[in-house]
């Protein structure tokens, strides 16, 4: 509406210029000085044009989708005990450090839980707070969909530091571009999360990017492995105790 209102009022300003140029000196300029008008006006639009497809830090915004809570602080709900070889037990605790979470104990290898409810395949964001209690390897590996596919955010691998994304074009945490090594400390509460968009997979930890992968004609899939049981979207840990709380997912 702004727009077209501004645009009428240039192009009445450069024909009443025009006419006015041509009533002044009737020549053979005259439609030279039509022609003149019509660049100045089409030039003025070009520049309206760029003006207002910026956006206004004052234009209203849309509002933020909000969060679905995925852990209700009381069961395991729609979490299950996912079906790993020698994984530990899992429960809920009332309190622990002050608010409910769900505990996985240490098991021989991986240890975790897996969502049966409904889960988007991109254009989505899934977050969660976790805590390594004890145990020398990771104690996240959120696994979640991307398209038809998957993939597992790793943090903490490989010995209790590497963090990456398993896999991309077939290479797994410890040997593609988003690898890189974090030390995370038993006890301490940290918050990931994880963004999937049909081209781009991001990841924050507390707040701080540490995954930002453009996946477009890339190949994602998951880790050969016991891995593919968390599908479509598990929580694990490997050879350590660990805790989550504030479970939670929103579509983009």
């Amino acid at each position: 509406m702004v727009r077209s209102l501004i645009r009428g009022a240039l192009c009445a300003a450069a024909l009443a210029s025009a006419m006015g140029l041509a009533g002044a000196s009737p020549s053979r300029a005259e439609p030279a000085h039509g022609e003149k008008a019509i660049r100045i006006l089409d030039d003025m639009i070009r520049v309206l044009d760029r003006i207002l497809s910026r956006r206004s830090p004052f234009a209203v915004q849309p509002p933020a989708v909000a969060w679905t809570s995925l852990f209700d602080g009381r069961s395991l709900g729609k979490w299950s005990r996912t079906d790993f070889s020698g994984g530990g037990d899992v429960r809920v605790e009332a309190d622990l450090g002050g608010a409910p979470a769900i505990v996985i104990e240490q098991g021989a290898t991986l240890s975790g839980i897996t969502y049966t409810g409904e889960v988007p395949k991109d254009l989505y964001e899934v977050a969660l707070e976790f805590m390594k209690i004890e145990g020398s390897d990771f104690a996240c590996g959120l696994t979640f969909p991307v398209g038809e596919s998957h993939a597992t955010l790793v943090l903490g691998g490989w010995g209790g530091g590497t963090v990456g994304i398993s896999s991309i074009d077939g290479m797994d945490a410890s040997e593609n571009e988003t690898t890189t090594w974090l030390e995370f400390a038993a006890g301490r509460w940290y918050s990931v999360r994880m963004r999937v968009t049909p081209t781009r997979l991001e990841a924050w930890l507390d707040d701080k990017q540490i995954v930002n992968a453009d996946i477009k004609g890339r190949r994602i899939s998951l880790r050969y492995g016991e891995i593919s049981r968390s599908r479509p979207l598990g929580i694990a840990s490997f050879q350590t105790k660990a805790a989550y709380r504030n479970i939670r997912m929103r579509r983009l």
